[in-house]
Order: C-alpha cells, then sequence, then structure tokens
C-alpha cells in the first residue's frame, strides 16, 4: 500500500509540474501570437492544473473513515470536485468563444506563429510523457484519481495538435479566420467534454442505481446460495468509489435466527470476493413475506438457480 501511495503522489506532482510549466509557455505564446486557438489551450491548461488539485483533494476528503456526522462516509466528496471543474470548464469554454467570434468579425491575424508552434510542439511531448507514466501508474494502483487526471491529458494532445494547424493556415497559408474558428472549436470540445463529466456526477448526487450489467452480475451470486427463495427491494447506489446496497431475502419462515445470520454471513462474504469494499446490508423476511409496495416488493433473483450453486 505505501508503494502504492508513493507511486499516487509521484503521478499528482507530475501532473500538477506539467501544468505549471505548459500554462507558462502558453501564457507567453497566447500573449505574443494572439492566437485565439492558443487562448483556448492556455484556458485548458490552467483547467487542467485546477482539476489535478480539485481531483486529488475530492478523492483525499472522500477516503476519510465514516464519521459520526457522515456515517455514509465522505464519498461523494469527489462529485463535488468535479462539478466544481464542470462549471469552471463550461464558463472557460463561453469565454473563449465569446472572444474567438469578436476575433473572427473583426478579422484579426496571429503574429509571431513561431512561438505558438513551438510551444504546443512542446506541450505534446511533455504530455505524451506524462500519460505514459500516468498509464504505468494506473496499471500498478488502480487509483480512480490518477485515472481521472489523465482523461485531461489525453484530451489535450489533439487540443495542441489543433492549435498548430490553426497557426499554420492562418499565419502560413493565408486563411484569414482559421485561428478563431479553431478557437471555437476549441471551445465546444471543452464544452462537450464538461456535459459528459456532467452525467457521471449527476448520477452520483443523485444517487443513481448501478448499471443494468453490474446489478444482474450482483444477482447471479445471491443465486449461487440454496438457502434464499427471493430478493426484493434491492437498492444500489455509489459514493465516490465505494459501493453502496441494501436488499431483502425470502428465507425459509420455519430457520431459526441463528441459522438466518449464518446465512446473511455466507451472502456477505460470497459478495465481497466479487464486489470488494462494497457496503452491504441485507434484510432477512419470511419467505412471500411483502411489504414494500409496487416494483420493490418483487422478486428480482434470477429464476434458474440450482446448477449455479457453487461454494
Amino acid at each position: 500500500m505505501h508503494q502504492h501511495a508513493s507511486l499516487n503522489r509521484s503521478a499528482a506532482i507530475a501532473s500538477i509540474g506539467t501544468a505549471v510549466f505548459l500554462l507558462a509557455l502558453k501564457g507567453w505564446a497566447a500573449w505574443s501570437t494572439g492566437s485565439t486557438a492558443m487562448l483556448g489551450s492556455l484556458a485548458d491548461t490552467a483547467l487542467d492544473l485546477v482539476a489535478s488539485i480539485a481531483t486529488l483533494l475530492g478523492v483525499w476528503i472522500a477516503s476519510q473513515p465514516a464519521d459520526d456526522k457522515h456515517r455514509f462516509g465522505h464519498g461523494k466528496a469527489e462529485a463535488i470536485a468535479a462539478m466544481f471543474q464542470i462549471v469552471l470548464i463550461s464558463i472557460s469554454a463561453l469565454a473563449i468563444a465569446s472572444r474567438a467570434v469578436e476575433e473572427f468579425l473583426a478579422g484579426s491575424t496571429v503574429e509571431k506563429a513561431e512561438g505558438g508552434i513551438a510551444v504546443s510542439a512542446a506541450a505534446i511531448v511533455l504530455t505524451l510523457m506524462l500519460v505514459a507514466w500516468q498509464r504505468h501508474v494506473i496499471r500498478k494502483t488502480g487509483s480512480i484519481a490518477i485515472q481521472t487526471d489523465s482523461v485531461h491529458y489525453q484530451s489535450d494532445l489533439m487540443l495542441n495538435l489543433a492549435v498548430i494547424v490553426a497557426l499554420v493556415l492562418d499565419h502560413y497559408a493565408g486563411l484569414r479566420g482559421a485561428d478563431p474558428l479553431f478557437g471555437i472549436g476549441i471551445a465546444a470540445w471543452l464544452g462537450w467534454g464538461a456535459w459528459r463529466a456532467s452525467q457521471d456526477v449527476l448520477d452520483q448526487l443523485m444517487d443513481h442505481e448501478w448499471p443494468e450489467e453490474k446489478k444482474d452480475r450482483f444477482l447471479q451470486v445471491l443465486a449461487r446460495h440454496p438457502d434464499i427463495t427471493g430478493v426484493h427491494d434491492l437498492r444500489t447506489r455509489t459514493s465516490g468509489n465505494k459501493d453502496f446496497v441494501q436488499f431483502h431475502v425470502w428465507v425459509d419462515p420455519n430457520m431459526t435466527v441463528r441459522e438466518a445470520h449464518r446465512v446473511m454471513d455466507e451472502l456477505e462474504h460470497r459478495l465481497a470476493v466479487e464486489f470488494p469494499g462494497t457496503e452491504i446490508l441485507i434484510h432477512p423476511d419470511p419467505e412471500g413475506l411483502v411489504d414494500e409496495a409496487g416494483q420493490a416488493g418483487l422478486d428480482v433473483l434470477p429464476p434458474i438457480r440450482v446448477n449455479l450453486d457453487q461454494p
């Protein structure tokens, strides 16, 4: 675990260091060239830096153990940090698009394109090195924080390439308006990325149910136990990197409390193997008892269970 923590810290430091260095380079390039596309790339790098810090901070808070005031833990801190990033990205995209439209209508041209091209090329090389290291760390540790951060930088590769193309077309090919048009494209790219990211964030904040495939796998594990005859009122959610699930199971009404407790322990053990780290709450009911209205009272256990039984 100590080695994993050290690797994650190294990736985080590399990410933040790369963002700071590129922020300085792109700031100079945006000022010297007047390029709207470069300005968009600068804004994206600034957001990458904020995203790296916010994500790591959110994951750190989310990793704190549950306490008296947060009995379900602090997992949603990750979603809150991500929502903060999405708001920043959306505002930045609108600002870049607005400036790009103004530059296009004014017929502005790019100056000193060589510096902007050199900076974008350097950014591509540095980003490739960072992504390679992040992938190595992800393979070793499986860190969600580093994986999320890596997605930002992978998108930067295409972004920096777009800036180079915009500068070449505007400055060398004489295609006036190419730079602001690429700036609009970059703004749209940022906005689309924010929209896609917001879906996962909202799912966590709204306690969205697990995907059907994951729920089916969960029920298949339950179906292997011979002492339960049904499952109902299954509820699932995810908070940060932690899953929560609760459900009712039908058991023999003549089963003793001790036997029912044994069955519940066995179910929890089997589920822990397939779904490690998941917090599970099981309520045993006498077979046939339904005290939930509507869909919650329906049996969702797969009908074929005997042949699936495993030790």
